[in-house]
């Protein structure tokens, strides 16, 4: 742990153990956690799959050939909405029965960049970020843009409609809503800064500020981040994950082994943070739980 804050220990404890669960894969990312089944899916982008690990089973693979999916979440139903790089596609995947269709793939004509991280709010919309990370070596498939922007939607579930909500980032990452969803949050890569913005009745995000900034001398970039239930925000970056107060000050970061993309509070209590680090599945406790994005 780096301590930045005495307040750091609230969160944290000093000598918590970080422990790696499950390893051998090429690039994790998109963790999300199955309060019904207690298990974690992940993606392994570089190796082209979906796995899924629980307690008493392991590593399983769920899905073969995910297009490089990146990014995943729960919707209200319990299906798997899924970013994937290869495609450019937002995707929708019933894990019980293997229904596959396609939620997004276009804006105004153009082929969006690679859906790459996503969140589903409480009314069912689902707000993702579109950087052009999936078009580059390395990450994806390499090839040109479309869209002049890189930019965050709101998709709606029944009618598909794709509105742009903001096209100014430089490469957003990772998003999150506060516990209340009054307030959205977006990180960019490039800027190693996270930005919120108010969240209106309609849907739409306002008055969008720069909520903190990611230093550090370590390897790292603003990357996947979440909430805890208190609002405290915890956010990828140099080093491992900061943790910020909702204010927007930084407590200290939890220095994970290998570069960490993704998180996801997870366990009945939801006080574990499952950890996606490049080749590897980790896990560390932590003092609070995480607030709870998907309920079935």
């Amino acid at each position: 742990m780096e301590i930045r804050h005495p307040d750091f220990n609230k969160l944290a404890a000093p000598d918590a153990v970080i422990e790696q669960i499950a390893t051998g894969f090429d690039f994790l990312e998109g963790p999300v956690w199955h309060p019904g089944y207690k298990s974690v899916i992940f993606s392994d982008i570089l190796g082209n799959s979906i796995y899924s690990w629980r307690a008493d089973a392991g590593i399983q693979k769920r899905k073969r050939h995910s297009y490089m999916a990146n990014g995943n979440a729960y919707d209200h139903q319990g299906r798997l909405v899924t970013c994937e790089h290869a495609t450019s596609r937002l995707s929708r995947t019933d894990l019980a029965t293997g229904h596959y269709e396609v939620l997004a793939s276009h804006y105004e004509g153009k082929q969006l960049n690679s859906p790459n991280d996503v969140v589903v709010k409480r009314d069912g919309r689902i707000y993702f970020s579109d950087p052009t990370s999936g078009r580059s070596a390395g990450y994806g498939v390499p090839r040109e843009p479309e869209l002049p922007f890189s930019g965050v939607f709101r998709l709606e579930p029944d009618s598909g409609e794709l509105t742009l909500l903001v096209a100014d980032f430089a490469k957003p990452n990772g998003l999150c809503f506060s516990p209340d969803e009054s307030l959205l949050y977006v990180n960019d890569t490039v800027r190693q800064h996270i930005r919120v913005f108010a969240v209106t009745a309609d849907g739409g995000v306002g008055n969008g500020r720069l909520f903190a900034e990611l230093t550090g001398d370590k390897p790292g970039v603003a990357d996947g981040m979440k909430v805890d239930s208190q609002g405290n925000v915890y956010c990828c970056g140099p080093g491992g994950i900061h943790l910020f107060t909702p204010a927007g000050d930084c407590l200290g970061v939890i220095e994970t082994p290998e570069f960490a993309a993704n998180f996801v509070f997870g366990d009945e209590d939801l006080r574990t943070l499952y950890i996606t680090a490049t080749t590897s599945l980790y896990r560390l406790r932590v003092r609070l739980p995480g607030h709870a994005t998907y309920t079935g």
